[in-house]
């Protein structure tokens, strides 16, 4: 049996985001005032972090790399964040060492998504709240499949899966060659990625059947990570009890499907 965790109920950037967006800036906002954040992101951290921004009277700037959807950009503008669409084809620990360094000359703050442990620390805490949810149906998750981004949300997951359960966690990632927004090739150097098992590889043609097939069976739009992630639970075929994280839905990525 397979549970889909739906992060689009988030209200900010519609995604799983959301939740590392909040720790990040609140962290760092204990005992320190800051008038402006830059951030790399492929997207959602960025919506999150514009509109808490805008909440909280702190300006933001976007790096993104250059393959960005553009209703990614246009809602970034829509809520008053500068953009800056980089050359990097994708979020490297070059462009991260970029952005830092662009953030130190401008006086900005630099939350880095990718190495700040409090994007792991907000997902241990989303892995509790899965627990609880498949315990008051008397489950216990054995398998999590879930995307490979930063590794935030996989490994802050399954680690506190791992530990109260023993879940094995299998990350996904986009095939050799391939790009899927939100998901990252292994080889990018993600920190936390030492929790995930197995990794399991996805196309982009194979994510956006994934995305058709739950449209079409379920009702759901839901976005290319997700389809990747739905695609290799089809093809694992699992017979445990598993948990698939649905980052975000399918609204940002029209023109994929076009």
């Amino acid at each position: 049996m397979s549970f889909a965790k739906l992060e689009f109920f988030n209200p900010f950037s519609r995604s799983i985001k959301d939740r590392t967006a909040y720790r990040l800036l609140f962290s760092a906002l204990e005992g320190r005032n800051f008038e402006s954040v830059f951030e790399a992101s492929s997207g959602n951290t960025a919506i999150a972090l514009a509109s808490l921004g805008n909440v909280l009277g702190i300006k933001f700037r976007a790096y993104l790399p250059k393959p960005t959807p553009k209703a990614t950009r246009a809602l970034l503008s829509v809520l008053g964040a500068e953009v800056v669409l980089t050359d990097f084809e994708t979020i490297s620990q070059e462009m991260v060492e970029f952005v830092k360094e662009e953030a130190r000359k401008s006086g900005a703050i630099n939350l880095n998504q990718y190495e700040n442990e409090n994007n792991f620390l907000a997902h241990r805490e989303t892995g509790k709240e899965i627990a609880e949810q498949l315990e008051s149906v008397r489950k216990r998750p054995e398998l999590l499949i879930a995307g490979i981004g930063t590794s935030g949300h996989v490994a802050g997951i399954g680690s506190y899966l791992k530990e109260r359960y023993g879940t094995r966690v299998v990350g996904i990632v986009p095939a050799r060659g391939e790009k899927i927004p939100g998901i990252k090739r292994p080889e990018t150097g993600q920190k936390w990625i030492k929790y995930v098992d197995e990794i399991v590889e996805v196309t982009l043609e194979e994510a956006i059947k994934g995305v058709r097939e739950v449209a079409r069976l379920d009702g759901i739009l839901v976005g290319l990570s997700s389809g990747a992630i739905y695609w290799a639970m089809r093809e694992l075929t699992p017979e445990e009890t598993t948990v698939l994280i649905f980052p975000d839905d399918g609204f940002k990525y029209v023109e994929f499907f076009e």
